[in-house]
């Protein structure tokens, strides 16, 4: 294993955590909070924000017993409406939360589609999120065929989001350091990965010793930590919410 772009990555991860309420102030949900007028960083935040966890709206509109075209329009209608009006007022009584914020407002948001009782037709065309990429099998993933209430399938989708995203930033890490193959093989041994092998079986597939793959599993645990703490801090309002949401998180994904 090419040890360097790990050092490296740690590094940073270093001198970012000792500057930590500095990073903070840039997080996404944080830049979208304190934002006093229509700026293009705080539309971009919560633009991204959007994209990112999009698919736990889509799961709560279609506990709703909505069909999937509908739940998309709605999701979009949703979506389009949030970033035209970027109406905040509920964020404080949510405790500044992302999560919390985007299940309040949307709860509104179908109340009002209901009351109107017509079809979605905002954006001007434009498809904000890419629900497109759905693919068939995750579609079917999301249909409302177990007994969890709405908001319960919402939290579930939130948190498996979240989680999916901190891999996607490691894979992208190790990537850039030329270590794809040792990502792929480090990720079967988070807690949650099915028929995960044993490290030796691991360091006979790389030509690495035990102990070499111990460490650099320790690594990669460390990093992933830090990513899923940093994750969480772009949805939340103030750093002391980090670690009161990653419980919150634990306690979702083991229900």
């Amino acid at each position: 294993m090419p040890p360097d772009g790990d050092q490296a990555s740690g590094n940073r991860i270093d001198s970012s955590a000792q500057n930590g309420a500095v990073a903070f102030a840039t997080t996404h949900w944080s830049v979208v909070l304190t934002a006093q007028d229509e700026s293009p960083a705080a539309q971009e935040a919560l633009e991204k924000l959007c994209r990112t966890y999009w698919r736990p709206i889509f799961s709560f509109v279609r506990r709703q017993g909505v069909g999937p075209e509908e739940a998309e329009d709605l999701t979009q209608g949703f979506f389009a409406l949030l970033l035209e009006r970027r109406d905040l007022s509920a964020v404080r009584k949510e405790k500044g939360r992302l999560r919390s914020y985007l299940l309040v407002s949307l709860k509104h948001f179908l109340a009002d589609e209901r009351r109107r009782a017509m079809a979605i037709k905002r954006g001007k065309g434009q498809r904000l999120i890419p629900l497109e990429e759905l693919r068939a099998n995750e579609r079917a993933d999301m249909e409302p065929a177990d007994p969890l209430t709405a908001e319960r399938i919402y939290e579930r989708r939130w948190a498996t989001t979240l989680l999916e995203q901190v891999l996607r930033r490691l894979k992208d890490e190790y990537r850039a350091a030329g270590n794809a193959a040792l990502f792929d093989r480090l990720k079967q041994l988070l807690p949650d990965e099915p028929g995960a092998p044993s490290q030796a079986d691991i360091a006979a597939q790389l030509g690495m010793t035990e102990n070499a793959v111990r460490q650099a599993f320790h690594r990669f645990r460390q990093r992933y930590q830090l990513l899923l703490r940093d994750e969480i801090a772009h949805t939340v309002a103030t750093p002391s919410d980090i670690e009161d949401e990653l419980r919150y998180l634990v306690s979702v994904l083991r229900a």
